[in-house]
């Protein structure tokens, strides 16, 4: 077959990669196990996500972030590279030195390269909090090793002991009273964990974690990132098996993941992961980060949430994340992003309309207090959003689609036959739109078509509202006069006056004694 030339590179990729070995374990139990708690979770938005944008966050902005993060309800929030900048040190000095900022029960985290003076600069940084995660990593894969740093494994593994003992020194075994007054722990990552023979992994955290000697309370932290996304989940999940069950003491050892989103399976490879054995993960919110950013904390955390695990962490009003992530990054939520996404918990499709709308029927009779729903696997009600937005109508949409508008409108269900009689109208004016059909045009086709006549000289000159009611209601062949609203209750909204149409729109709920029928209503 003949190829053209200028396609020729995609041909025979194996000329070019090789696949990524497999790890041997014949007897692997992950797959066997469920999640039934979450992880210990650090967000790294304020690092690893900050100094993935173009316009990294200014000290105020990154504080913002930081009290939003506490609020969620974060326990470890690594903050800064206190050494990468003036700007990254100061913003940690402020958390520490301005009073009630940082909790007593946060953790804060900040990362250094294994460099002498760069571990003192950031040790110096957080002199004085309550708790403080040091976290100090460097590349253990060969590409990187070799390429980058030209160091061999002894090399590469005698800088990880010299800088935990620096660490050391300069923390849990200080004499400065600044130091001893903190709760010390020590974060290591052997950079690209996913891309380094186990064997050596496994070597180099055994001798951090005698030079550090971690107890139970408070264990040595290892993080294995998958900094590039080399494999299918799997195979990261065996790796983090493998890990689990051979490394020492494993009761004074934390096993962390970190997972870039590359092949675009971070959030798979990190649940299986935590199958495999690990006990934290670390993650931006959105999934921001480097390149195709880090994994999404928030679609974990739901993840959890949905098969009935409480995740720790509190996003009942995703909305005012949104907007502080968009504020603080200039990155928009993509409207896909599951759960949180503008269109996730809305339909255009005429037949997936019908089945929520017939859901919803079900769900208001039966009064089911578990939650199945066709098509929308979270309450939205649950991230503080309404259902109004769920059903919207373009010239893909059926009868379900205009019926459920209608009914947000005025309150009415309509009968099958004025159901198909009304779609037909709306996608008429949806394919001559060209467009989304909104609630105000689905009102007003409705209305044109309907409802009683329009009034074309009418003005609102006064209105006055008294609080006081006076409701006759009858009860059999006896009358009895309610006065106030102590046991009648009526909500009155003028809905609209526009082109010249009123509508007016009443509710009304009574004793449960009486079925209350309103004929007139009046407000004088």
């Amino acid at each position: 077959m003949q190829i053209n030339s200028s396609h020729s590179r995609l041909c025979d990729p194996a000329a070019k990669y090789d696949a990524f070995p497999k790890v041997h374990l014949p007897h692997r139990k992950w797959p066997n196990k469920s999640l039934t708690k979450p992880p210990r979770w650090l967000p790294t938005d304020l690092r690893d996500g900050n100094q993935s944008l173009v316009q990294p966050m200014d000290s105020d902005t990154k504080l913002r972030f930081f009290q939003a993060l506490v609020k969620l309800g974060y326990k470890e929030i690594e903050v800064s590279y206190p050494s990468s900048s003036q700007t990254d040190f100061d913003f940690t000095k402020r958390l520490i030195e301005t009073p009630n900022i940082t909790p007593d029960d946060v953790c804060i985290q900040v990362m250094s390269p294994c460099r002498e003076e760069l571990i003192r600069q950031t040790v110096s940084s957080v002199l004085g909090a309550k708790k403080v995660t040091i976290h100090i990593y460097l590349a253990t894969a060969e590409c990187f090793r070799r390429v980058v740093f030209n160091m061999t494994e002894g090399e590469t593994l005698d800088l990880a002991v010299r800088s935990a003992k620096l660490v050391r020194e300069l923390t849990k075994d200080s004499q400065d009273p600044a130091a001893q007054s903190t709760e010390w722990m020590l974060e290591l990552t052997p950079e690209v964990f996913q891309d380094t023979p186990l064997e050596f992994a496994l070597r180099l955290c055994e001798a951090v974690k005698a030079a550090w000697e971690p107890t139970v309370d408070l264990p040595i932290i290892f993080n294995l990132p998958a900094t590039v996304e080399m494999a299918m989940p799997n195979v990261f999940a065996d790796q983090i098996e493998c890990f689990c069950e051979s490394i020492s003491e494993r009761e004074k050892v934390c096993v962390s993941l970190h997972s870039h989103n590359d092949r675009g399976c971070a959030v798979a490879a990190t649940e299986m992961a935590q199958l495999a054995g690990a006990d934290r993960v670390e993650g931006c919110l959105f999934g921001n980060g480097e390149r195709t950013g880090n994994v999404d904390l928030i679609t974990l955390a739901l993840n959890l949430y949905t098969q009935g695990i409480h995740p720790g962490v509190n996003f009942s009003d995703i909305n005012s994340i949104i907007s502080i992530f968009e504020e603080s990054t200039k990155i928009p939520v993509h409207v896909r992003a599951p759960y949180v996404g503008k269109y996730v918990f809305c339909t255009f499709t005429g037949a997936h309309q019908d089945a929520i709308r017939k859901g919803y029927k079900h769900q208001e009779s039966t009064r089911a207090q578990k939650w199945k729903m066709p098509y929308i696997p979270l309450d939205p009600q649950d991230l503080g959003r309404e259902h109004e937005a769920i059903i919207r109508v373009n010239s893909q949409s059926g009868k379900s689609g205009s019926a459920w508008l209608v009914k947000e409108a005025f309150h009415v269900d309509l009968p099958r036959d004025l159901e198909v009689h009304f779609s037909q109208v709306v996608q008429t004016h949806a394919d001559i739109l060209g467009d989304e059909v909104t609630l105000q045009t689905i009102s007003n086709l409705f209305q044109t078509h309907y409802m009683l006549k329009t009034y074309t000289d009418l003005e609102l000159l006064d209105c006055k509202i008294y609080s006081k009611l006076d409701i006759l209601l009858q009860e059999g062949q006896s009358q009895d006069l309610q006065s106030g609203i102590s046991k009648v209750y009526l909500n009155v909204h003028m809905h609209a006056i526009e082109d010249n149409t009123p509508m007016f729109r009443v509710r009304g709920q009574a004793l449960p004694k009486y079925g209350l029928r309103c004929k007139r209503f009046s407000v004088p």
